[in-house]
Order: C-alpha cells, then sequence, then structure tokens
C-alpha cells in the first residue's frame, strides 16, 4: 500500500514527479431560458483552485489552456499538461471537482482516488486536494472540517491505488509509492485521520482480495483458516466451529446449506474485547463461498460473480480486524456463517425442513434463498453472546439490486436510532445506505409455513428484500436493536469507479467503522 505524508507547503514549492491539482465547474447557469441556451453553447470555463492557479501560471491564462484541452471541471474528468519552469517542465494532473458548491468530503475523496487511477507510472506524486474547503454533507458541520477532509483524501488516494494481481501471468508494477498531502500541517490530528484513513483502507482492501479470490481456493475450510492466520497477533480471539460442533449444537440452517458440498462449513467467531469496554456489537455475516443455487439452480451467467457471495462473512471480519488495529474502547464480536452451497446427492432438496440454532424450523422452498438460512444460524449464536446490538451484513437479494442498483446498500433495522446512525455512517464514508420498510405484518405472515414454522420465501409477487429481512428478524431476539445490511449490490462493481477496482469493493467495511467510532465514549 502506498506511503502518505503531509507537508504544509504549497504544491509548487514541492519537488514530485507529478502535481495533482483541483479546479471547480463553473457555477450552474440562472436565468431566462435564452440565456441558458446561449451558455450551454458556449464552453464551460472552470475555475481553477489557488494551487492549479499557482502551478499553471507559466502558461499564461490558465483558464484559457483548461477550456482548449476541453476540461469544464466536471466531477471525475481530469486532464494533463505540461508546464514550463525554470528547473524543467513539470507535469500537471487537473482534477474535475464539479461546483465549488457541492464539494463535499466525498468528491475529495473520488478525486483523490481518481488522480491516483491516472497516475499512470509515476513513483510519487503531491496534490493540494485535502488542504480544499469542503461544504457539509449530510452529516453536519464537522463532515467539513479539517481533519475529515484529510482522511477522505487519503482514503481515496489508499483505496484508489488497489489492484488485485494474484492471478496474472504478469501482474503490471505498482509504481505509485509515495503521495504528498500538500498545505496541509502535521500533528496529532493528521497523524490520527491517517491512521484511520490507513485502518479503513487496508480493511477494505482485504476484504476486495478475498471476494476476488477464485471460489475454489477460498471453500469453507480454507476460508476459515485463512480468516484465523489474519487474526493471528492482533488481540482478536478466535472460535471455529467444525461440521461436528455444528450438528450438536443444532445449527441446521449451515449445514443444510453446506450439505451438497464436498467441503465441510464452518462457523467463526472473532471477538475484540478490550478492557473497560461499555458497548457490545455483534456483527454476522453470510460466507457463501461459492453459489451455485443448488437444486434451484442459477443459470450461468447468474453464478459468474458468485464468488462473492462470502462479502458479508470478509467484511464483519475485516472490521473487528479493523476494530483491533485501531484499539476502539468497543467491544466487537464477528459472527462468519461458511458454507458453499453445491449440487450433489447429499444437497438439501425443495421441501426439506431444517432445524436452526434456537429451534426455529424452515421450510426450504427455494435452495437458492440459502443465506438466510446460514444467517439465521449465526444471528442466532450471536444473540447467545449477549451484544447490546446485532448488524448482519449479507450478499442477499437480487431484489435489492433492482431497487436500489450498485452504488447504494439497503438497510433494514427494529431500531430509529441505529438506523440513522448506519446512515450516517454510510454518508461518512461515501457507502450510502437507503433504509427500507420492515414493519408490514401481512407480509411476514405470508412466511409462514404449512409444515414448519417458516418457508425460507414467498411468491414471486412479493418484495423479495423485505422477506429476506423479514425472515431474519424472526430470529432476532425481542428487544434487542438490530439492522440488516443487504449489500447485493454493493460488494461488486462491474466497472471500475473512483476508488473501485472491477471486482469486489469491500463495502460497507468504512461504513461499519465509521459506526463503531462513533459508539465510543466521547
Amino acid at each position: 500500500m502506498i506511503e502518505l505524508e503531509t507537508d504544509a507547503g504549497a504544491p509548487a514549492d514541492l519537488a514530485a514527479p507529478l502535481h495533482v491539482v483541483g479546479a471547480y465547474a463553473p457555477p450552474a447557469a440562472a436565468g431566462d431560458a435564452a440565456a441558458d441556451a446561449a451558455t450551454d453553447t458556449a464552453p464551460r470555463r472552470p475555475v481553477p483552485t489557488a494551487a492549479a492557479a499557482a502551478l499553471l501560471a507559466p502558461l499564461g491564462d490558465p483558464v484559457e489552456e483548461l477550456v482548449a484541452l476541453g476540461f469544464d471541471g466536471a466531477a471525475g474528468t481530469t486532464v494533463r499538461v505540461r508546464v514550463p519552469g525554470e528547473g524543467g517542465p513539470r507535469t500537471v494532473l487537473v482534477v474535475g471537482l464539479g461546483p465549488a458548491a457541492r464539494c463535499t468530503r466525498d468528491v475529495l475523496r473520488r478525486a483523490a482516488g481518481t488522480a491516483v487511477r491516472a497516475a499512470g507510472d509515476v513513483t510519487a506524486l503531491a496534490t493540494d486536494l485535502a488542504a480544499l474547503p469542503a461544504v457539509p454533507d449530510a452529516t453536519g458541520p464537522d463532515s467539513a472540517a479539517p481533519a475529515a477532509v484529510l482522511r477522505a483524501v487519503a482514503e481515496g488516494a489508499l483505496l484508489g491505488a488497489y489492484r488485485f494481481d494474484a492471478y496474472r501471468s504478469r501482474p503490471r508494477p505498482h509504481r505509485l509509492a509515495r503521495v504528498v498531502l500538500a498545505g496541509v500541517p502535521g500533528g496529532d490530528d493528521a497523524a490520527t485521520a491517517l491512521a484511520a484513513a490507513r485502518a479503513g483502507a487496508e480493511a477494505t482492501a482485504w476484504v476486495r482480495d478475498l471476494v476476488n479470490t477464485p471460489p475454489a481456493e477460498k471453500r469453507p475450510v480454507a476460508l476459515a483458516d485463512r480468516v484465523v492466520a489474519a487474526c493471528e497477533g492482533t488481540g482478536v480471539a478466535v472460535r471455529v466451529l467444525d461440521e461436528v460442533a455444528l450438528a450438536e449444537g443444532g445449527y441446521g440452517g449451515i449445514l443444510g446449506v453446506g450439505r451438497g458440498s464436498s467441503v465441510p462449513p464452518r462457523l467463526v467467531e472473532l471477538r475484540w474485547a478490550p478492557d473497560g469496554a461499555t458497548r457490545h456489537v455483534a456483527l454476522v455475516g453470510k460466507g457463501i463461498t461459492f453459489d451455485t443455487g443448488g437444486y434451484s439452480l442459477k443459470p450461468t451467467a447468474g453464478q459468474e460473480t458468485m464468488k462473492m457471495d462470502m462479502a458479508g462473512a470478509a467484511t464483519v471480519a475485516a472490521v473487528v480486524r479493523a476494530a483491533a488495529a485501531l484499539r476502539l474502547p468497543v467491544a466487537v464480536t464477528a459472527v462468519l456463517a461458511l458454507a458453499e452451497n453445491m449440487v450433489s446427492g447429499d444437497a438439501q432438496r425443495v421441501s426439506d425442513v431444517l432445524r436452526l440454532r434456537g429451534g426455529t424450523t424452515v421450510e426450504v422452498m427455494n435452495t437458492d434463498a440459502e443465506g438466510r438460512l446460514v444467517l439465521g444460524d449465526g444471528i442466532a449464536h450471536a444473540a447467545e453472546l449477549g451484544p447490546d446490538v446485532i448488524v448482519d451484513v449479507a450478499t442477499l437479494t437480487g431484489a435489492i439490486v433492482v431497487s436500489l442498483g450498485d452504488l447504494i446498500g439497503g438497510l433494514f433495522s427494529t431500531d430509529d436510532d441505529l438506523a440513522a446512525a448506519l446512515t450516517a455512517a454510510g454518508t461518512a464514508a461515501g457507502e450510502p445506505l437507503w433504509r427500507l420498510p420492515l414493519g408490514v405484518d401481512e407480509y411476514g405472515g405470508r412466511l409462514e409455513g404449512a409444515v414448519a414454522d417458516v418457508r425460507n420465501v414467498t411468491t414471486a409477487k412479493d418484495p423479495g428484500s423485505l422477506i429476506a429481512a423479514l425472515f431474519l428478524h424472526r430470529v432476532v431476539p425481542s428487544g434487542t436493536p438490530w439492522a440488516h445490511l443487504d449489500i447485493a449490490g454493493t460488494a461488486w462493481r462491474a466497472e471500475p469507479g473512483p476508488y473501485h477496482a472491477k471486482g469486489g469493493t469491500g463495502t460497507p467495511v468504512r461504513t461499519l467503522l465509521a459506526w463503531l467510532e462513533g459508539l465510543a465514549p466521547a
């Protein structure tokens, strides 16, 4: 991972192979329709930041130069300019920030990621992005504080530098090794912001690595072993339940889903329990290491991305490791429900009945609705640990992708304060969540089974994401605040983004970390 450092100097005063500066888009035109139409036909003139204007000054009129290059400051756009100087020409990368009135910390986070991804073969760059003013976002004025902006820009740079080349015959060289955040004085606040950014980015990259790993190399036992190894020396306590312990403990959901695989399932419990912690959070993650759909078989196209069906489990494991790295004064337990949903002579059948941990019986009416079965066991296990709150994370339903796409995660919760806190944390992290309704009694009644307590699906006309959430709600203890994050859309990107490569995104690791930080005593 690249090194980050701060420097109080201006970018123009620093020696670097590449200088990255920002430029705003012009304010939206105002006036009558004729004036607006005339403005639309004229070139839009970007507004360089002070650092950009200083670096581009040798060109004469920097704005005219940028306009000539077709650059208007739109968010996410870039242009590379060679600038003459006394010590030789400099290379300047100008990144569009959009209108200044909408330049939040997430805009700057995205700009930093865009800059790093566009840096090319340089070994170092200097940028003023972390020194730019930001406007507050929905989380309040603190979102525009210098430390918050520094953290966001650092996260964008670190996340934008991510690559997954483990299986390429000729890995691309990682040339960029250092990013200097210019115009930012050092000190404790800056050090804390950079440490938090690095912990979140490293946790996110770890999840991306796990999600991107081919499914044959992360079957349940192998993935459990990899998680255990990653927790060595971190202060995180580990407990693993194998197939014998799962059978003795009545974990029928995990065992039922895993029956079709030649590799048995696992339940992994990770616990960060610092001295003096007054809050205990349980995180439960769906860990289907590959999902064929079982006998309710997915088509080939539906299986192409199913190596990512363990993203929830990877997320909660990464969050516990990061909480330990940051020494957060909050007890955090992660429960990973790991199984492989395959087809064989031993696989569960449609209409089989499973008994979950805690006793709830389930008619399996669709073997491709397996995530809620393993989560049922995982949530019941977590509840027995006596947490103050339970949050589960899962690539659970295709319906959430239809509803919210690949940029917004689904949120269901029994607690308004918990839902608000998670939503704010998602905004802070640039990983937005949208709360969906849960308390719909008539839909919940449709889950009643014919021969068992519940069935795992209802009809195709019912809202799939809500039905899945209502199923999980059945196993949450009454009175325990609970939230369910459906990340089926956000855990994977088919196309790259400002700080996402194709593949696993690592969302919502940084959201959960931001939320945990908010739980820490002031």
